[in-house]
């Protein structure tokens, strides 16, 4: 298990707070392109089969993707498994289009360590409107005057498969692109991978606004100038991802869903996978001993 103190640096001058924020033409032109494949092909090729292509795609990547492979395994390190459920994990992930393995790690890292500092950007804190939160986040790139330096962790560096999909993240799509051209024809590239990404990358900057901005609290962290909230209602949906509240108090837990009503489906899947054999250490939330927070 890893801490972001491993892989974020802050060396003297290090500063959260300064920097500017500026449009990103990659980051805009994909998710416009993506959103755009939706509507357009969406609607031309329009058939049932692909819009359920489009909820099948979607649990699969944003489950054992987003929410295991990268977050939990990746990330936070949470569990073990065999190296090859790992690689499959953040290929899933990388397929969600928000960025290869490194870029998901990094982005994470950057914001959790600024998050836990006295104040930071209003970009790293999700600290304006949802219109322009939307527009920076999905859009655009926050460039901080002193950032702190960043380390991979040793499951990403000693890895070449992870090095190449963080070079090949976009084009990660075209195989699954090919394969559901021949399965279903154009309707299903439009709802499967147009869709899936476009909705994940929206429903991603969603969440993640109103999770640092409003809803329910059962603990406070000292010191830090943004404080997750659990959006109720959404974990389901977002496979136990809306549970920040939880997750900043305990964010080495592999489990995000700690109190009975919060459905957490990414941990159902692990520990599923941990009675066949598959993942094991797995790190749980003591929410008897709460080293850094306290009840909110």
């Amino acid at each position: 298990m890893r801490n972001i103190e491993d892989r974020i640096i802050a060396g003297e001058g290090a500063n959260a707070v300064q920097g500017h924020v500026q449009w990103d033409p990659i980051k805009s032109i994909w998710w416009s392109a993506m959103t755009a494949g939706l509507v357009i092909g969406g609607y031309v090729w329009f058939s049932w089969g692909a819009v359920a292509g489009f909820f099948i795609a979607c649990t699969i990547v944003l489950c054992g993707g987003h929410s295991i492979g990268m977050h939990r395994r990746l990330i936070h390190e949470s569990f073990d498994c065999p190296h090859w459920l790992t690689l499959i994990g953040v290929w899933l992930g990388t397929l969600v289009g928000l960025g290869g393995p490194r870029t998901m790690m990094m982005t994470h890292d950057l914001r959790d360590w600024a998050q836990r500092q006295d104040a930071c950007h209003p970009y790293l804190r999700h600290g304006h409107g949802p219109l322009r939160d939307f527009w920076w986040q999905v859009h655009c790139t926050l460039t901080l005057n002193h950032p702190p330096a960043f380390e991979p962790s040793a499951l990403y560096k000693n890895s070449r498969t992870m090095q190449f999909l963080q070079k090949t993240a976009f084009a990660q799509q075209l195989p699954l692109a090919l394969f559901l051209l021949w399965l279903g024809g154009p309707g299903f590239i439009a709802w499967a991978v147009c869709g899936r990404v476009s909705i994940s990358i929206f429903g991603h900057w969603a969440v993640g606004w109103t999770a640092h901005n409003q809803g329910h609290r059962d603990f406070h962290n000292e010191g830090h100038c943004t404080q997750g909230h659990n959006v109720r209602g959404f974990g389901l949906v977002t496979f136990g991802e809306a549970y920040h509240n939880n997750h900043h108090a305990f964010p080495e837990s592999a489990r995000l869903g700690l109190f009975p009503g919060q459905a957490d489906p990414g941990w159902w899947v692990l520990t599923s996978l941990r009675r066949l054999g598959l993942v094991w250490d797995v790190v749980e939330a003591d929410i008897s001993n709460i080293p850094n927070a306290k009840r909110a």
